[in-house]
């Protein structure tokens, strides 16, 4: 079905739009997957903030050109269903792998991270990442570490003291 020029540059004033708000782009192959099961993997996606679309791959590539990416072209073929993942990459990957467990339906081909063309199994690995959460509690506990290291270093002394006047005392108290 051939579309206008007005749609087409709609399409790809869409597409630079996810691209911008994205910070990876997971290529599948959507060939034998219903309707209902694209509306229901994109309602489990919007839980991550990322957004499922199926693509058209000229359009989509002149959108990537267009922002400063370049185009996977062995990506950009066939029957294309893009993730534009929100800002926590490994939730959206996870959530992505999770569905397509459950319904049997989709193919992970790919992805694009910054201008990184990775191969199904590099998109997968993408699950694997600390999700931010993590990443921010990892990045506390090694800021925090020093800080409560130098307080038992400063409190080890007095500590020491109080251990040995309680030893003094308990001997006084035997001994009378």
């Amino acid at each position: 079905m051939a579309i206008n020029r007005q749609k087409k540059e709609e399409l790809v004033a869409q597409y630079k739009n996810l691209i911008a708000n994205s910070s990876a782009i997971v290529f599948t192959h959507y060939q034998g997957t219903k309707v209902a099961q694209l509306r229901s993997l994109r309602n489990r996606l919007s839980e991550t903030n990322s957004t499922c679309s199926v693509v058209k791959n000229t359009l989509l590539r002149r959108a990537l050109t267009e922002s400063g990416r370049t185009p996977p072209d062995a990506l950009l073929s066939g029957a294309n269903a893009v993730v534009f993942c929100g800002e926590d990459i490994a939730r959206s990957v996870t959530a992505l792998k999770g569905w397509i467990k459950e319904a049997k339906a989709l193919e992970i081909t790919g992805a694009l991270l910054e201008n990184s063309v990775l191969d199904s199994k590099g998109a997968e690995l993408l699950s694997d990442l600390p999700t931010k959460d993590q990443t921010r509690a990892l990045l506390l506990g090694v800021l925090s570490a020093p800080a409560r290291q130098l307080v038992q270093m400063l409190a080890a002394p007095g500590s020491s003291l109080v251990r040995v006047v309680n030893a003094h005392a308990e001997k006084q108290s035997e001994a009378a």
